[in-house]
């Protein structure tokens, strides 16, 4: 079975408070988007294999949260062995979630392969195991993500039609990188409240507050935000803790893309 685990986008970011147990509370917006690797999974006879093609993975193939997925599942199901390959397209250390994107996928394909019987809320209790925002692409939707970004609540926010271009420049921001230097604090508004406004309105409004700490570490991405906007952005943001930067937009954008050819760059419709 082959399935394709997608990216998601952060419409906005707000870090709200530091938690007693080391980790953040935030709230953000959690929006798919169709940039996808490609996982397929097939029972085997032989010994369980991991393989891996495509962009590089750092890392032996066990500590790859695909694998640790597996090996969840196998302390509470006799699963057979398998062969495991995923093709990886979607940048890391970017923001975009790829990895907990297929670690998510590898629990469904599982579910689905082997007639686990998992419900959604039980493979979300799974995700969670492996990474704070796993669990969202269990049912892979748009929603408003709070605590550590691994609780859900409804969103009311259709970007249907919506064309939207991602940059990412080559460079990989850790996640402990990028929580080293924020300052949480609450914000005046919420992002709800900012997020049921036209989208024209929410620059300078609907803010990442990763960008306050990066942007001036890291030039280039204010450089490829302002980018967006010359090219007709309506709104341009920093995805997670970077570094894509994204632009939404009316209609596509006029080509050529002024940005390098060594960038990583996708676009398409929401």
């Amino acid at each position: 079975m082959i399935q394709f685990p997608n990216a998601k986008i952060n419409l906005g970011l707000q870090l709200v408070e530091k938690r007693p147990d080391g980790f953040h509370n935030l709230v953000s917006c959690f929006y798919p988007v169709h940039w996808t690797d490609a996982l397929e999974i097939l029972p085997t006879k032989g010994e369980a294999t991991f393989t891996l093609s495509g962009l590089p993975v750092p890392g032996e193939p066990t500590v790859n949260l695909c694998w640790k997925a597996y090996q969840l599942l196998r302390r509470d199901f006799e699963l057979p062995s398998i062969q495991m390959h995923l093709h990886k397209v979607i940048p890391m250390g970017a923001g975009l979630g790829g990895g907990s994107a297929d670690a998510a996928f590898t629990l469904k394909i599982l579910n689905q392969q082997f007639q686990l019987g998992l419900s959604e809320d039980a493979l979300e209790n799974y995700a969670r195991q492996l990474g704070s925002d796993c669990a969202f692409f269990i049912r892979n939707r748009p929603v408003l993500a709070v605590e550590k970004g691994d609780v859900f609540q409804a969103v009311d926010l259709n970007l249907q039609g919506w064309h939207v271009l991602l940059v990412y420049p080559n460079l990989a921001i850790s996640t402990a990188e990028a929580y080293a230097a924020v300052s949480p604090q609450f914000p005046k508004k919420s992002l709800e409240t900012l997020l049921s406004q036209e989208v024209s309105t929410w620059k300078g409004e609907v803010v990442n507050d990763f960008e306050k700490s990066l942007f001036p570490k890291y030039p280039v991405l204010a450089e490829i935000k302002q980018q967006l906007y010359e090219l007709g952005a309506q709104y341009a943001s920093m995805s997670g803790s970077g570094s894509t930067m994204y632009g939404l937009f009316r209609t596509a954008p006029a080509s050529p893309l002024p940005f390098p050819a060594d960038y990583s760059v996708w676009q398409g419709v929401l």
